[in-house]
């Protein structure tokens, strides 16, 4: 059973692979993206859906920081206190 398992992860995982780098190979024209003061980028268009893609997951792993770092703080001080103000009411009960 695990071996299907592991077969049918490893398919997909190509399915995804051969997917992207089709998506790749059909959108490799010239794209001219306009910042201000009349400057521009010039790059094919998948390294710019690439760019805008990893601005993306970046900007949001920047967001939850903040909130990683607050309930890793809560954890390690381990009061009601801090697990309320988390949202956390498994330190409350000893859970």
């Amino acid at each position: 059973m695990k071996r299907l398992i592991r077969l049918l992860q490893w398919l997909l995982k190509a399915a995804v692979f051969f997917t992207l780098f089709a998506f790749a190979l059909n959108n490799q024209q010239e794209t001219r993206v306009n910042f201000f003061f009349s400057t521009y980028w010039s790059a094919p268009m998948v390294l710019v859906v690439l760019s805008a893609f990893t601005l993306g997951v970046v900007v949001g792993v920047l967001g939850m920081v903040p909130r990683w770092w607050r309930e890793r703080q809560a954890v390690k001080q381990n009061t009601p206190a801090a697990a309320a103000a988390t949202g956390n009411t498994k330190v409350l009960h000893g859970a």
